[in-house]
């Protein structure tokens, strides 16, 4: 068929093919930078707002690699003709040979001649609507036969304005290919004019977008899906923050027996929340005095975060105090706490360390659950306590656990913390850091003002995970 004149401009030329390389190049960085942040995107899919930022990170790659299909089109140059109309079907070019998924199976051409009713067709457009590309091709009066009825009338509309008002055609409509399967096809085609100026034909490229559309429409679905969840997810985080406040209170001073007493502890602790839009997770710290003039000194993490575990954490809590206040020593305590966890309706698993203060003799007794030991520091120095035996709360039935006892001195002083403290580091590089504190320590009058040491040291905001630093100093 002869070339004739786009009605509104002449063709373009085609840029050089040292240009298009480079564009190739940049999409292909663009679309790795893209993958690269997906795929360190966290989440198990469970929040929604996980699962619409997926999605999206999903579409720009799917239209990424369509442009990088496009690009490598326009370099490559356009696919051979489709052959005659009244060419042997085995001299036919096989559509059915173009890699399945990739654009070349996505893209066709079509030019449809007023003056004789003829329509050529590529051999990707065959594929497209899943036709015999022995079959002659469709006409602009058949074509409407493929289409799902109600998109019927878009199809008319665009090629009625197309031919008569010499409007440029740029919609989509759905086709029914004849295995039963529907697919959404973008069609974008000019009229194309004779030497008298009439519309002589009108030539289009059509494209099935039928994985574009479902990658939009899932992102449209999981951001509907986040604005149902965001009241709800307001509503368990300040029922959450409720909770903790009632038992935990961010920047409470701990209980302190009275600072004239022989081996008495100035105790202070805090809270540090995780940064802005993070949920509440099980983090907790505790100072209590007991009835027989001993004080309970606790930490602990449940796993997991949200209402869920704020609630667990509070049980838990009150288990402790409980259980403590009834005699229970650390290591008999840690034993029923993971009885009470193991037989929770949800299973959890939890990590603590308790510890049992006599100041008449200034002993120490104390257990741990998979938690970090706590940290002594005597005389400008710090340790770590060894610690007795343990393993994670919940973690299994029937589990033993030790107790350990070191006796304190006046001056001494115990941090007790949960493992969210130093937030991107390391297990060792968190306990340099804290032992290299010890300097101050001996300055810092107070336990307060040693807790205050911590937080310049490791920061109260923008943090990944919240975290409990407890201190205890012995009154010399």
């Amino acid at each position: 068929m002869p070339s004739h004149v786009s009605a509104d401009r002449p063709a373009a030329q085609p840029p050089g093919r040292g240009s298009v390389e480079a564009l190739i190049s940049q999409t292909r960085r663009l679309r790795g930078d893209v993958d690269a942040v997906r795929r360190d995107t966290r989440g198990d899919g469970s929040d929604p707002r996980d699962r619409w930022q997926r999605a999206l990170y999903d579409l720009a790659l799917h239209q990424l690699n369509d442009l990088d299909e496009h690009l490598a089109q326009l370099r490559d140059g356009p696919a051979p003709p489709p052959p005659v109309p009244d060419a042997a079907p085995e001299h036919r070019s096989a559509p059915a040979d173009l890699p399945h998924g990739s654009l070349l199976s996505r893209v066709g051409s079509a030019e449809w001649n007023l003056l004789t009713d003829e329509a050529s067709w590529s051999g990707e457009l065959y594929q497209i609507l899943g036709r015999d590309p022995a079959a002659p091709a469709l006409t602009l009066d058949e074509l409407p036969a493929v289409v799902l009825d109600e998109d019927r009338p878009g199809l008319t509309e665009m090629v009625t304005a197309c031919l008569v008002d010499a409007k440029p055609i740029d919609g989509e409509f759905r086709v029914l290919r004849p295995d039963g399967t529907v697919r959404t096809v973008h069609m974008m085609g000019e009229p194309v004019l004779g030497g008298d100026g009439s519309t002589a034909s009108m030539w289009a490229v059509l494209r099935d977008v039928s994985e574009l559309r479902r990658s939009q429409r899932t992102v449209r679905e999981t951001r509907d899906s986040l604005r149902r969840h965001h009241p709800v997810d307001r509503n368990q985080q300040r029922l959450a923050t409720d909770l903790r406040v009632a038992v935990v209170p961010a920047g409470r001073g701990a209980p302190r027996p009275p600072r004239h007493a022989t081996g008495a502890l100035d105790v202070a602790g805090r809270h540090l929340p995780a940064g802005a839009g993070a949920q509440l997770g099980g983090d907790w710290y505790d100072a209590l005095d007991l009835s027989d003039g001993d004080t309970l000194l606790s930490v602990g993490d449940l796993t997991g975060h949200g209402v869920a575990v704020a609630s667990g954490m509070t049980m838990l809590l009150g288990a402790v105090r409980g259980m403590a206040m009834a005699g229970a020593q650390p290591g008999q305590l840690m034993s029923l706490l993971n009885q009470l966890l193991d037989t929770t309706v949800q299973p959890a698993l939890g990590s603590a360390v308790c510890c049992r203060y006599r100041p008449e003799t200034r002993t120490l007794a104390w257990a741990q659950a998979g938690h970090p030991a706590p940290l002594l520091f005597r005389d400008g120095t710090g340790c770590v306590l060894n610690a007795p035996d343990g393993v994670l709360l919940g973690a299994t039935s029937g589990a033993g656990y030790g107790q350990a006892e070191v006796t304190l001195e006046p001056g001494d002083l115990l941090l007790l913390h949960t493992d969210g403290l130093l937030p991107g580091h390391s297990a060792a590089d968190s306990l340099d850091r804290l032992l290299g504190l010890s300097p101050r320590f001996g300055q810092a009058p107070t336990a307060q003002d040693c807790v205050r040491a911590v937080l310049e040291e490791f920061g109260e905001t923008e943090r990944e995970d919240e975290a409990c630093v407890l201190i205890a100093k012995v009154s010399e």
